[in-house]
């Protein structure tokens, strides 16, 4: 249902490959917990670009496609972190067509535009699969 290809102006990205309804899960991901006090050897690494905050101050680093979902401040899913399960599960936010970049806000909620730790390149209009 997802592939991997390349966006028009991010690089490598994630893209449907079938149409998806709002409130679709559209992928599960297990996740290995990295425990707190190795959380400061994983920053220096270029793993520290692609783990989730998890609870008590540890962090998650999730199997699958989802670790390479671009993040967008205008993005098509969510995700929700299901620490007793080790998983973070993704959910169409709306509609997403076939061939259409999956993203998601990596603040955690779709409406947060707060800054994060890159400068963010965003499209407005929906990214298709670049051949």
């Amino acid at each position: 249902m997802l592939i991997v290809g390349n966006t028009n102006i991010k690089g490598r990205g994630v893209f449907a490959q079938k149409h998806f309804l709002k409130g679709e899960i559209i992928e599960r991901a297990p996740v290995v917990v990295i425990p707190a006090q190795e959380v400061k050897l994983l920053d220096q690494t270029v793993l520290g670009n692609y783990y989730y905050d998890w609870e008590d101050k540890a962090a998650a680093i999730a199997f699958g496609l989802v670790s390479l979902f671009n993040h967008s401040y205008y993005p098509n899913t969510y995700y929700v972190k299901n620490f007793a399960e080790r998983e973070v599960e993704y959910i169409a936010y709306r509609d997403i067509e076939a061939g259409e970049e999956i993203t998601a806000n990596y603040n955690g909620s779709p409406d947060d535009k707060s800054p994060i730790w890159f400068d963010v390149v965003d499209e407005l209009s929906s990214t298709q699969l670049k051949n």
